[in-house]
C-alpha cells in the first residue's frame, strides 16, 4: 500500500510539474518581443465570417473569416529569429450559416462581393461536347459540364478527363428526372471524382430537392437561362455571383467565344461551381 501512495504521489507530481512548466512556457511567450508585436498586429488582419443567406427556400453563400494563428506564428518567427509580416499564420473562421450544412435549400447564385460567375453547360447528347472543349481550353476558362446521367455512364473516359482539367461535373438525371434508379449508380461514380456533385432544375421542385439533398448533393438553379441569342436581358441580369445556364444548340454554340469575351470584358472572372460558391 505505501508503494502505491508513493507511486501515485510521484506521478501527481509529475502531472503538477508537466502542468506548471506549459503553464510557465506560455507565460513566458506571451512576454516575448516577437509575441507582442504579433499581438500588436493580429487585429489589422481579422476578416468575421458572413452567413449564408437564406431566404424562404434559397440560399446565397455567404465568406469565410480569418484569424492570426498567434501560436503558429510565432514558432515560424521564433526559428526566423524576428517578427516578420511575411511569416505570419492564419486560420479559418467558418460561417455559422453554411451552404454545406443547408443542402435542401435551392442556390441561386454565388456571393454577390466576388466578382465572378458560372456557366452551367446542359447537354443532352453528344453533338457539341468537342467544340465546346475546344473553345473553353483555346478561352482558357473553365465551365460545368451538366449531362445527361446516360451519357455519364457511356462516356466515362470524358468525365475524368473534364475533372481532371478541372472542369466541374454535375448531372441531370435520366430523361429530367433524378428519381430513376440509375441516378444513384452515376452520382456515386461522380463523387470519386470530384469533392462535390449538384442537381440542377430550372425552378423549385421538391421531388429533385428531396432526391439531392438524400444524395448530399447541392441543388442549383440558375440565375440566368440562355438558349438563343445573346440579348439586352441577359446583359442587364448579368452580375456578381450569376449562374447562367446554356442550352447548347446552334445558336448557343455559334455564340460561347462571344459570351465569354462579352463576360471578361464586363470584368468578371469565369469559374466553376466549386470556386464560385466556395465560403
Amino acid at each position: 500500500m505505501k508503494k502505491l501512495f508513493q507511486t501515485v504521489g510521484i506521478i501527481t507530481l509529475m502531472c503538477f510539474s508537466f502542468f506548471y512548466t506549459e503553464k510557465t512556457a506560455k507565460v513566458v511567450k506571451e512576454y516575448d518581443e516577437i509575441m507582442i508585436e504579433i499581438r500588436k498586429n493580429e487585429k489589422n488582419y481579422y476578416n468575421s465570417a458572413k452567413d449564408a443567406t437564406i431566404i424562404n427556400n434559397t440560399i446565397v453563400p455567404g465568406l469565410v473569416g480569418r484569424e492570426v494563428d498567434a501560436s503558429k506564428s510565432y514558432n515560424k518567427m521564433k526559428r526566423y529569429g524576428k517578427y516578420e509580416e511575411s511569416l505570419l499564420v492564419f486560420k479559418t473562421i467558418k460561417p455559422d450559416v453554411s451552404v454545406e450544412d443547408n443542402l435542401n435549400k435551392y442556390i441561386v447564385s454565388g456571393n454577390k462581393n466576388k466578382q465572378a460567375v458560372a456557366i452551367v453547360l446542359l447537354i443532352k447528347n453528344n453533338d457539341y461536347i468537342d467544340d465546346v472543349i475546344d473553345i473553353l481550353d483555346d478561352k482558357k476558362v473553365k465551365a460545368n459540364f451538366f449531362f445527361e446521367g446516360s451519357i455519364i455512364d457511356d462516356n466515362k473516359d470524358l468525365i475524368k478527363d473534364l475533372v481532371y482539367d478541372e472542369h466541374n461535373v454535375g448531372n441531370l438525371g435520366f430523361n429530367g428526372s433524378y428519381s430513376d434508379s440509375n441516378y444513384t449508380w452515376t452520382n456515386v461514380y461522380l463523387k470519386k471524382l470530384q469533392s462535390k456533385s449538384y442537381c440542377y432544375t430550372e425552378k423549385e421542385n421538391k421531388e429533385i430537392l428531396d432526391i439531392c439533398t438524400l444524395n448530399k448533393n447541392m441543388t442549383i438553379i440558375p440565375s440566368i437561362k440562355l438558349s438563343g441569342s445573346i440579348d439586352k436581358n441577359f446583359k442587364n441580369k448579368l452580375q456578381n455571383g450569376s449562374i447562367i445556364s446554356i442550352e447548347l444548340n446552334d445558336t448557343t454554340m455559334n455564340e460561347l467565344s462571344t459570351l465569354i469575351n462579352y463576360i471578361g470584358s464586363k470584368g468578371y472572372e469565369l469559374k466553376t461551381l466549386d470556386d464560385l460558391l466556395k465560403e
